[in-house]
């Protein structure tokens, strides 16, 4: 990259970084947390709080996102190698829990501040009424003075339900609450140039495949993702209108550091205006379980005049959901670009495909709703 668009990039990253935000996520990794497997680094947690202490003494909330019950309870059976039997993650995660929110709650005890444990699966925030109460909730946390501490309901989480990782949890709740920041610290001091300076890269603009590709997993017992899961973390936040940084969490003040714009670790700059808040949860926090397929006119129809997607334009579904689920949409080529809540389920999408309005409103004579998704509930991808 020439040094005056590095340049340009490092100046609008540090316009962006320390521009005092209202709210930061802050995101934990085992490694973080732990100097060993069920060994709690308690230095490095007291010196986090103390640094989110001073955040909000300067009157930016926080709420973290903390791994390692896992590894916790790992550390206090014995073990030394994570399991692969889900039961016994899940044991381990209901031990190591209630030791993870002591070790918050001592640690924030010299600065007089309350934690408040939260724990979510998926469907949490999939389903749109449990989604809006934990927006509620943490509202409501945060108007108490508290800290929530949110973690992944890991003795209750089955593979249909799970999140995967604490990344791509910390992403979803960065962009539920409306976030200005997401900060991941990690054992990884940020996105590393494996294939050229084989430096820390400080500005990330947009993430693409040749970004995608310096990421690589992770080794470790107790940790899950790696880099690979930070990156999609960080396209899931930045598309949302949240910045990300990723960095060191061994780094002295390191959270002041980055938020003052300090090159530190990378910096994902935010995309965009940020999504209305339906629309980011139709786009970021689903699972679709069938796909709507449409022709080639319908295509530039819903990208470029925002329109609805009509019976006629609908060539077939895949994949089996009821009326007023969300589905991905794909074009002819079969690539998903957007997705929706749709009027129609998969039983009914061969009756009514290709049809014009006139003869959907003939064959459905008492029904209101006619549009196959209304563009109120399509965001594009």
């Amino acid at each position: 990259m020439p040094a005056s668009e590095a340049s340009r990039l490092h100046s609008r990253a540090s316009r962006l970084a320390t521009t005092r935000p209202r709210l930061v996520v802050v995101k934990l990794g085992t490694g973080v947390l732990t100097s060993g497997v069920g060994q709690l680094d308690k230095p490095r947690i007291t010196a986090i709080c103390g640094q989110i202490a001073a955040m909000r003494a300067r009157g930016t909330n926080v709420i973290v996102v903390s791994s390692g019950a896992v590894g916790l309870g790992m550390g206090r059976l014995g073990l030394k190698k994570r399991p692969s039997n889900v039961s016994r993650k899940q044991a381990c995660a209901a031990i190591g829990q209630s030791l993870l929110m002591q070790t918050w709650q001592r640690g924030f005890d010299a600065h007089q501040i309350t934690v408040a444990q939260v724990l979510l699966t998926h469907d949490d925030l999939r389903l749109r009424n449990r989604y809006l109460a934990v927006k509620e909730t943490l509202a409501q946390l945060l108007d108490y003075g508290t800290v929530p501490i949110i973690n992944e309901n890991d003795t209750v989480s089955a593979a249909e339900i799970k999140f995967g990782d604490n990344d791509t949890l910390s992403a979803m709740v960065a962009s539920a609450v409306q976030a200005e920041h997401l900060v991941i610290l990690s054992t990884a001091p940020g996105l590393i140039d494996m294939k050229g300076t084989g430096k820390v890269i400080p500005v990330i603009e947009k993430i693409t495949p040749d970004i995608e590709r310096l990421a690589g997993g992770t080794t470790s017992e107790t940790a899950v993702g790696g880099m690979v899961s930070k990156i999609s973390a960080a396209r899931l936040a930045t598309k949302a209108g949240c910045g990300v940084f990723i960095a060191s969490g061994a780094l002295p003040d390191a959270l002041p550091r980055l938020l003052a714009g300090d090159s530190v670790g990378t910096f994902f700059v935010p995309s965009g205006l940020p999504l209305a808040a339906r629309k980011r949860w139709l786009a970021y926090f689903q699972r679709p379980s069938g796909t709507i397929h449409v022709n080639a006119c319908a295509v530039p129809v819903l990208h470029g005049q925002g329109r609805s997607l009509l019976a006629v334009g609908v060539t077939r579904a895949s994949g089996s959901f009821a009326a007023d689920e969300v589905v991905n949409i794909a074009g002819p080529d079969g690539a998903v670009f957007a997705r929706g809540q749709t009027t129609f389920g998969s039983d009914e999408v061969p009756v009514i495909a290709g049809k014009t309005t006139d003869e959907l409103r003939r064959l459905h004579p008492h029904r209101k709703r006619l549009e196959v998704v209304h563009r109120d509930n399509l965001v594009l991808l």
